[in-house]
């Protein structure tokens, strides 16, 4: 491949992704529609990952590595804020067993009109509750992501910083937990110089299939660089 995002997929197959995650390792993706991506309800394989950046990342490991016996579970509810998701947490989350939970929200509490105050404290409240439960489990904070397209470019200046507020929660909360951050917006900031705004997230919000690759791209790749510079064995498990 060439290109910027050929170079970034060589790189991140330099590192030997496939050691990233021990063996048998139990990997539950959580959040809103993004996550959700259309997911099955059911236990039919074909669709039970949905359509986006959480099929595309169990895909590669499920096919590249079949013999780590890795399973992936995807637990988004389209409309979910923090607040959804606690209520459902007992069930979608703590009762997986998961020995890594990456969790990606924020958009819904920020329409429904969730100060970034109560975003705060609602989300520390669901990751305390979390480790208590799960207290070896890995946890990867997803930043919520916003681009000036539909309805968002209206008032660009506000909705852009209210992000950027909740952006700075969610690097600030993966500290406090030891958590790695996957940093989305500058993902999607850099690929609008490649392509119009609307070509990556159709709405504003929700990523189409290319911005779900860039997605993909970009959890793989945090999850390298965390592994190599501050693991000295694989995550989970």
């Amino acid at each position: 491949m060439t290109g910027k995002r050929g170079s970034n997929i060589k790189a991140v197959e330099s590192l030997k992704y496939g050691s990233l995650f021990k063996a048998n390792s139990r990997i539950l993706f959580q959040g809103d529609s993004i996550t959700d991506g259309n997911r099955g309800r059911s236990d039919d394989p074909n669709h039970i990952l949905g359509h986006g950046y959480v099929f595309i990342i169990a895909a590669l490991f499920g096919a590249s590595y079949p013999k780590r016996g890795l399973t992936f579970f995807n637990r988004g509810c389209s409309g979910n804020g923090v607040k959804d998701l606690s209520a459902r947490w007992q069930d979608d989350a703590i009762a997986l067993a998961p020995d890594v939970i990456s969790i990606a929200v924020g958009i819904n509490d920020y329409y429904h009109g969730v100060s970034a105050e109560e975003f705060n404290r609602q989300y520390d409240q669901l990751l305390a509750r979390t480790v208590a439960s799960l207290p070896s489990v890995q946890l990867i904070l997803c930043e919520p992501f916003l681009l000036a397209v539909g309805a968002y470019k209206d008032d660009w200046g506000k909705h852009h910083a209210e992000m950027r507020k909740r952006q700075g929660i969610v690097a600030e909360l993966a500290v406090k937990y030891s958590a790695v951050t996957v940093h989305f917006q500058p993902v999607f900031d850099a690929a609008c110089r490649r392509a119009p705004a609307e070509y990556w997230i159709w709405d504003g919000v929700h990523p189409t299939y290319a911005g779900h690759q860039l997605m993909a791209d970009e959890w793989i790749r945090t999850m390298a660089r965390m592994s190599k510079v501050k693991h000295s064995h694989p995550i989970g498990g």
